[in-house]
């Protein structure tokens, strides 16, 4: 066994066939190319450093991010990981891990968490000392039939982002920033990121954000999206049900919440997925959040996506 640092410009093409291969049967990733990971590169907030691959007889066999997001203030970093199957339970993900964890160590953190997503295994997590800390759901709704007169806002009025107004993208990140300043994990967005979302994000082709009004004073906005990746013809071989899109982002100024504003803005958002023939919409959300947003999900119709208790979760320990 054999752990190295990823070489960017040559790896992409190893680590794209890793993940494929150890995402396969999980709703929520797509298949993917090197030709698309060297394009996630370009993201802002990409850091190229802390990765590594694991080679057992010069062939790839898993792979560990060490990230660091430079944008957050508190000294917390993130590990992800895969192994495949056959290679799990030799002691690999353990080196992995602690190479990890070493390597944020040395980048100053104080604190290491992950997300492990579906049926992936914690035992190894939690014999390193990781422990759980919160944990989220996946939700689908079939856009056969989206309801109306549930308690929605009618007051306020629906108004769409301009994508080449700087002062629409202003909006949009202000709005994002105050309405989940209280939520888990949150740090600020800069308008950097808000921009390259919708202008330059190839994830994403098809993208309706909107504001909601009342007296000309916008109080919150819903993100509606189709994606590039998800909607190719290899995922509807695996299962899926497609087109798809997804709610992306929803918020509301917290002074305006409990008033069916936000159950406005996600029936506006899926009437804008079902005119672009998307025929499921899936969001995620984080079971604990602070303006129980999952009973706005499920009230509009989702359900939770597979059998497993939560659909995400994630563990975190010191490594002070």
């Amino acid at each position: 066994m054999k752990i190295r640092r990823f070489v960017m410009g040559e790896d992409e093409v190893n680590l794209a066939k890793l993940f494929n291969a150890l995402y396969y049967r999980n709703p929520t990733q797509p298949l993917i190319t090197s030709e698309d990971y060297r394009k996630f590169e370009k993201d802002p907030e990409w850091d190229s450093n802390g990765r590594f691959m694991v080679e057992v007889r010069n062939n790839p066999v898993g792979w560990v991010n060490a990230y660091v997001d430079k944008l957050r203030e508190e000294k917390k970093g993130f590990v992800y990981m895969g192994v495949l199957p056959e290679f799990r339970g030799k002691g690999i993900e353990e080196e992995l891990l602690e190479t990890a964890i070493r390597e944020l160590k040395r980048r100053g953190m104080k604190v290491a968490q992950t997300l492990l997503e579906g049926d992936q295994d914690a035992r190894v997590w939690k014999k390193l000392g990781f422990k759980l800390v919160r944990r989220g759901s996946l939700m689908a709704k079939r856009l056969d039939d989206v309801e109306s007169g549930i308690g929605e806002n009618t007051e306020v009025t629906l108004e769409p982002l301009r994508k080449d107004s700087d002062e629409d993208l202003k909006l949009l990140n202000r709005l994002w920033n105050e309405s989940f300043k209280e939520h888990f994990n949150w740090r600020p967005v800069p308008l950097e990121s808000t921009a390259y979302l919708v202008r330059k994000d190839f994830s994403w082709k098809t993208q309706g954000w909107f504001f909601a009004l009342l007296d000309g004073q916008p109080l919150g906005y819903v993100g509606a999206v189709v994606g590039e990746l998800d909607n190719r013809l290899e995922n509807a071989r695996r299962g899926w049900v497609l087109p798809r899109g997804w709610i992306l982002n929803i918020g509301v100024l917290k002074p305006y919440r409990r008033s069916g504003i936000g159950t406005r803005l996600i029936l506006h958002g899926m009437n804008f997925l079902k005119a672009q023939g998307v025929a499921e919409v899936m969001l995620t959300v984080d079971d604990s959040n602070v303006t129980k947003a999952k009973k706005l999900y499920e009230k509009v119709g989702f359900n939770e996506v597979g059998p497993t208790e939560a659909w995400y979760s994630f563990y975190e320990r010191s490594i002070a």
